[in-house]
């Protein structure tokens, strides 16, 4: 009876030995490769990448409202003056004040958030 139990022991260790791989995908040898889907940045790694590994057991997440699209959508903010402060919202949540000289034709964009400003009469001297 002893030896009945030993061997039924082995039995369920050698299935635990297995590779994860082999016990749950055992339809194609390609199934294990994760769904990579494309970062704010580009980044996308190609199949054969070790660093797929971190994505076998879990998903990636990535966030799709990428904040250059976010900003983007903020139309530009017309003024009247030549120069313009930023200061991202003030308070806790925004950036340093930043002065932004409009004299030129065009948007101009603050450099910390992205917010883009321009003179609305189209010429910079008030003549």
């Amino acid at each position: 009876m002893a030896l009945n139990l030993l061997s039924k022991s082995l039995k369920l260790n050698s299935a635990a030995l297995k590779p994860l791989s082999v016990i749950r995908n055992k339809s194609t040898e390609q199934s294990w490769i994760p769904d990579d889907p494309v970062t704010h940045t580009g980044q996308k790694y190609e199949e054969n990448d070790y660093r797929l590994a971190r994505y076998v057991e879990r998903k990636k997440h990535v966030n799709t409202n990428f904040a250059i699209d976010l900003i983007a959508a903020v139309p530009p903010k017309p003024e009247k003056a030549r120069i313009v402060w930023c200061d991202g919202g003030g308070g806790p949540l925004g950036h340093p004040k930043v002065y932004i000289n409009l004299d030129k034709p065009g948007d101009h964009t603050c450099g910390y958030c992205g917010l883009r400003f321009f003179k609305e009469d189209g010429h910079g001297h008030g003549h």
